[in-house]
C-alpha cells in the first residue's frame, strides 16, 4: 500500500504514529544515556543458539526429570518381595478379615439380614412422618 492512496484521516494518523514513535525513541534514549539514535531491530545482532535454547515457550516442558532405570526398579521390587516374605514367616495375613475368597476367586457379597432391613425402613418412616407433620 503506497502513501498516495491513503486518504487524509490516515495520513495524519500515520503522522501522529511517527511523532509518537519519535517521542518514544527520544525518551528510550534519555533512559540508556545514550545520545544517538536508537538502533531498529533490524540492526540488532540476533541471538545466539544458547540463547534461544534458554528461551522457555509456554506449553512446553524441558527435560524429564528423576526418572528411574529398570534396574533400580527392579532392585525396590526385590525389597518389598524379601520384606512381604518376612511377614509372611511371622504369622503375618495378606489377606484382610474382611473379604473372603468364594470358589470363584472373588469376594464374597456381604447381605443384610430381613431384620436389619425393617429396622432400617422404620426409622425412615418415622423421619418423613416427622418432616411432614413440621409441615
Amino acid at each position: 500500500m503506497s502513501l498516495l492512496n491513503l486518504t487524509a484521516a490516515q495520513l495524519t494518523k500515520a503522522a501522529s504514529i511517527v511523532a509518537e514513535i519519535e517521542r518514544l525513541n527520544a525518551e528510550l534514549s534519555e533512559l540508556s544515556g545514550s545520545s544517538g539514535p536508537v538502533p531498529s531491530p533490524a540492526q540488532v545482532p540476533a541471538m545466539t543458539s544458547a540463547a534461544v535454547e534458554t528461551v522457555k515457550v509456554p506449553g512446553k516442558r524441558g527435560p524429564k526429570k528423576g526418572g528411574m532405570s529398570a534396574a533400580g526398579r527392579a532392585a525396590i521390587a526385590a525389597a518389598q518381595k524379601a520384606r512381604w516374605a518376612k511377614h509372611r514367616q511371622n504369622g503375618f495375613k495378606v489377606e484382610s478379615p474382611k473379604i473372603e475368597a468364594s470358589k470363584l476367586g472373588r469376594p464374597v457379597k456381604r447381605k443384610m439380614s430381613a431384620a436389619g432391613r425393617a429396622r432400617i425402613i422404620a426409622a425412615q418412616k418415622a423421619r418423613w412422618a416427622k418432616a411432614k407433620a413440621g409441615k
